[in-house]
């Protein structure tokens, strides 16, 4: 059996099929762009056997592609895509799937971190003021209930989990339960609130800051390092203050 390719040079066995089928496909409204690369690789593929079985004496004559139709070929396609089709949704429902799951973690992270910044007076705030005398500063204890700005219409500006006060400074402190690198952002942006709130009333005091963690990364911790923070991790039942070598706080 023959077949003919595109500038009617007669080719036998599979490789002539394949010309044929090449040409009845464009006849039927033309390849798909997944069809065309799968031909042109069969087509390879046929053609270097096929020279081969040319350059190889052998007592096994060559395929001649007899029982090869053109409507078979067109179901293995037609089958092949059906199932690409089918593996395609299935990966869209398992996408859907973990993007949902995600959805969820990230909801429980968020309520375990409000809670810890709610029970930060219970948790962090007992002994941190003993934490930086020890540094020097000569803290008396932490606010209770943390400490609100807020404008002259009663509208809140700011809020600080934690306020360390003495006569010379004034320290905020912001309790996350795993701290993120827009928290430092945020937190530049309190304490400005909150020196320009204190300066209305002429202290001059230092207004300094730092962020306490239960669960810190070292990119989150070195970029708190970078922005003059303190760095507040659990250690035990308390906290403790790791301050590396050439660390300068921010004053604000």
């Amino acid at each position: 059996m023959g077949y003919r390719d595109g500038g009617g040079k007669k080719k036998g066995g599979e490789l002539g099929f394949f010309c044929f089928f090449s040409k009845r496909l464009k006849q039927n409204g033309g390849l798909r762009p997944i069809y065309g690369r799968a031909l042109k690789m069969c087509y390879a593929q046929i053609e270097c056997k096929e020279f081969v079985m040319d350059t190889v004496t052998t007592d096994r004559p060559p395929p001649t592609g007899e029982g090869l139709t053109f409507e078979k070929v067109w179901a293995l396609f037609q089958e092949s895509d059906r199932k690409m089709e089918e593996q395609r949704k299935e990966n869209d429902r398992i996408m859907e799937k973990v993007a949902l799951q995600m959805e969820k973690t990230e909801q429980i992270v968020g309520e375990l971190s409000n809670r810890f910044g709610e029970l930060a007076e219970h948790l962090v705030a007992p002994a941190i003021h003993e934490r930086f005398n020890e540094l020097g500063y000569h803290f008396n204890g932490a606010a209770e209930g943390g400490y609100v700005v807020r404008d002259d219409n009663n509208k809140i500006l700011a809020q600080v989990d934690i306020l360390l006060i003495n006569n010379d400074y004034i320290m905020a402190v912001e309790v996350k339960a795993k701290p993120h690198i827009k928290d430092i952002e945020h937190h530049i942006k309190r304490l400005k609130i909150l020196k320009e709130h204190w300066g209305k009333h002429h202290d001059p005091r230092i207004v300094q800051g730092a962020i306490a963690g239960a669960i810190f990364g070292n990119a989150e911790k070195e970029a708190v390092i970078e922005a003059g923070f303190f760095v507040l991790v659990q250690s035990g039942d308390t906290m403790k203050i790791e301050i590396p070598e050439g660390f300068v706080p921010r004053e604000f």
